[in-house]
């Protein structure tokens, strides 16, 4: 995903997350995996209004991780992301490699939660069944003078919750996104250990460069 693409991806799925809902798009009148993204973004849009919150970047990713955790499975998105890489590695090797992949994807979505604000976002219908354990929940990101962009989640349902477990913007899945950056860093550093190493390395200096 090309540098610009992906800085629009994650500004993209802040604004969803943000939840600055346009006026057809009221929590009545959606579907429970809807609703979940809703209220999250109930949660964060709450937040934004503090300015002297989002100025404290180590409470905000704090607070992001809180919100987004318990809607994202990423007991299992860490394994798809991994894709192969995920079978050979040892069990601390999995389970440092889901931590900083968390820490990862909660300091980008942090970093966008700061950055921007001039969204709304629009439901579409949602394609399922009352009895569907996997669904679809499509929305539309509306920026002024742009075009919308298309950013669809793909939840499961987990002992009588909707997780998120997948987000497709503009047709690029951010876990077939990653599962490529990683798959080629683990070819070039040799081993899944360097590269969870060199990850960790990464969140530590952008965590430490974002609180100075």
């Amino acid at each position: 995903m090309p540098n610009r693409t992906k800085h629009f991806a994650i500004a993209g799925l802040l604004a969803i997350l943000l939840g600055l809902l346009s006026g057809t798009a009221v929590a009545e009148n959606l579907q429970p995996p809807q609703q979940v993204i809703q209220s999250v973004s109930a949660q964060l849009q709450q937040k934004l209004k503090d300015k002297t919150f989002t100025k404290n970047f180590a409470q905000v990713v704090q607070f992001v991780n809180g919100v987004i955790d318990p809607h994202t499975d990423f007991d299992k998105i860490a394994p798809l992301v991994l894709g192969k890489h995920w079978r050979t590695a040892t069990t601390a090797e999995q389970q440092r490699f889901k931590e900083e992949f968390q820490t990862l994807i909660v300091r980008t979505y942090s970093r966008a939660f700061v950055e921007y604000n001039d969204w709304t976002i629009r439901f579409l219908p949602l394609d399922s069944s009352t009895e569907a354990t996997k669904v679809v929940v499509k929305t539309e990101v509306l920026q002024p003078r742009q075009q919308p962009v298309e950013v669809n989640y793909r939840m499961f349902l987990s002992k009588g919750e909707w997780e998120v477990y997948d987000i497709v913007i503009a047709g690029v899945s951010l876990v077939t996104n990653y599962r490529s950056t990683f798959n080629e860093e683990i070819q070039t550093k040799g081993s899944i250990s360097a590269v969870i190493d060199a990850l960790a390395k990464r969140n530590i200096e952008a965590l430490a460069a974002k609180s100075s």
